[in-house]
């Protein structure tokens, strides 16, 4: 007995080593070091004294630093909200289709997995520029619109004027919006799916109505999927560097570009590792909001 004890500790051991070296060496001490540098000062162009200050968290909460910061969290919340508006018809939708067609409505969710994100944002640059293919729909439309009302007798619009639809706050927020929706749709089609149908045909018999069921019947039950979604949507929307930097302008830079541009631009690895580190104690912050709220959850149920 103890040897089969011994062989299967050995064994654990032989498995959980690599994997956990990796982490420690690549993941852990990589980190350990950016955390030391946040509490240290620049010295020389390349030399960091890691003298214990908190002076670049203190920096980081002055007004303009925490500005951008509140402004990432309410454009990450934002998206987070219209992922989640978006997201769970389109589950519902998948988990009433017919059984044949689920695979491939997953497909098409998961398909922008499969393209590059640098190759989707610039899909979306083609797409929402001065000249791109949502302005010549709007003046295809408006055409259309002025045509019908000289048909009809009445002064037509006008001449069209393009819609400044890029480099601004919109744009980063469609921009967000396409590319964490799979992040929304998913786990809500998870949590839809486990939900027994014959509870909902339960409560339309009964007299209830489509929206009374939904949320009374549908949206509670699909409550932890619904949380997981809102958390790994609204965390890397959050930490979200490309799309902005791509196609948001001078006012819709978030707290990730500012991060790059204190390592890249300033060459200000202490101020620039303190930021980080304050976008990590968010996250950290909302994964624990997420594991107390669970916790209450499972309490409240182990009561009933």
């Amino acid at each position: 007995m103890a040897s089969q004890k011994q062989e299967r500790r050995l064994t654990f051991l032989a498995t959980a080593l690599p994997p956990i070296g990796w982490v420690v060496v690549f993941f852990l001490a990589p980190l350990a070091i950016v955390w030391a540098y946040s509490f240290g000062q620049n010295v020389s162009l390349t030399e960091v004294d890691i003298s214990g200050t908190f002076a670049n968290y203190a920096r980081a909460l002055q007004p303009l630093y925490l500005g951008i910061f509140l402004k990432s969290i309410f454009i990450a919340a934002l998206t987070t909200l219209l992922c989640l508006i978006i997201g769970f018809p389109v589950a519902l939708a998948i988990v009433f289709a017919e059984e044949r067609w689920r695979p491939w409505l997953l497909l098409l969710v998961m398909l922008p997995f499969w393209t590059n994100l640098l190759i989707r944002t610039y899909a979306l640059i083609a797409v929402l520029r001065t000249n791109g293919f949502a302005n010549f729909t709007l003046e295809w439309l408006w055409d259309q619109g002025s045509w019908l009302m000289t048909l009809v007798g009445l002064e037509p619009l006008g001449e069209f004027t393009p819609m400044q639809l890029l480099y601004n706050n919109f744009a980063v927020v469609f921009g967000l919006v396409y590319v964490h929706l799979p992040f929304m749709v998913l786990p809500l089609y998870a949590a839809l799916d486990r939900i027994d149908k014959s509870l909902m045909e339960a409560s339309l018999d009964l007299g209830a109505g489509h929206l009374r069921t939904l949320f009374s019947i549908v949206v509670p039950l699909a409550l932890p999927g619904i949380i997981s979604g809102i958390i790994i949507t609204f965390v890397p929307a959050l930490g979200a560097y490309l799309t902005p930097d791509l196609l948001g302008g001078p006012d819709s830079q978030m707290i990730a570009n500012v991060i790059e541009r204190q390592f890249k631009r300033a060459n200000d690895w202490p101020f620039g590792a303190a930021l980080s580190f304050l976008l990590m104690y968010a996250t950290f912050a909302v994964i624990a909001l997420r594991a107390y709220l669970a916790r209450g959850k499972s309490a409240d149920g182990h009561g009933i």
